[in-house]
């Protein structure tokens, strides 16, 4: 019998599996109310592009179940790079070797490299404005990258730090913050419309000054959009 969206989704947070630094996080993150806004289930395909510890990618293995697929999407070590460097995708390898997770796999982040599949959903989580600080930043290969991910009506959404109004760029190395309006303006220059702006994670209290660091952690005021690629 298939669960409903709404009961994997609860499920799934409430995991036990999950790390109770994960579970402490979630009155801030609030997972359940941002991922329902997806629509994702059972059997879907995700990419989550730059996932971190894996604060969502938990979740996500165990709302799509095992006949889903998970890509965890991230830059992956050069072939005979030397040992000791920076492995970005170390807690992924440690996440898919265990057995509650069988449904996530590797990704190389790179618009050489498509996915080996379409997905319904790609996400990325209090990441845009780090790419934005790659030396010569340019998202529009990013962003068609992800657009060509996608199946037909996907979806992409972006949950990030908010910076002030009209600031476009200019925090995202210093504050770790970044304008709204400058990731609607790449993402819908890619060929996404805009569906949804949610204001689930917006906080009035903070007022886009402090680095983000300075901020109680999860009290930040962040933005969360959806994006869907053409049917």
């Amino acid at each position: 019998m298939a669960v409903s969206a709404s009961r994997a989704i609860a499920d799934a947070v409430a995991d036990k599996a999950r790390p109770e630094a994960d579970r402490v996080r979630d009155a801030d993150r609030k997972p359940a109310e941002c991922i329902a806004l997806t629509g994702i289930h059972q059997g879907a395909k995700v990419a989550e592009m730059l996932p971190g510890g894996g604060y969502f990618t938990r979740i996500f293995s165990k709302v799509i179940g095992p006949e889903g697929v998970l890509y965890a999407w991230l830059p992956l070590p050069a072939p005979g790079a030397p040992p000791g460097g920076r492995d970005m995708s170390a807690p992924m390898r440690a996440l898919m070797a265990d057995p509650d997770y069988p449904n996530i796999k590797l990704a190389n982040l790179d618009p050489a490299t498509p996915l080996p599949e379409k997905v319904d959903l790609v996400w990325t989580s209090l990441n845009y404005h780090d790419m934005h600080n790659r030396p010569n930043a340019d998202l529009g290969p990013t962003n068609r990258m992800v657009r060509d991910a996608l199946n037909p009506g996907g979806l992409y959404v972006v949950i990030d730090h908010a910076a002030e109004k009209g600031s476009g760029a200019r925090d995202t190395s210093t504050l770790h913050r970044i304008d709204p309006d400058l990731v609607r303006q790449e993402v819908t220059a890619a060929g996404f419309r805009l569906v949804e702006q949610s204001d689930l994670l917006r906080r009035p209290g903070d007022d886009h000054t402090k680095p983000t660091r300075e901020v109680e952690r999860g009290k930040t005021d962040q933005f969360l959009m959806l994006f869907q690629k053409a049917r």
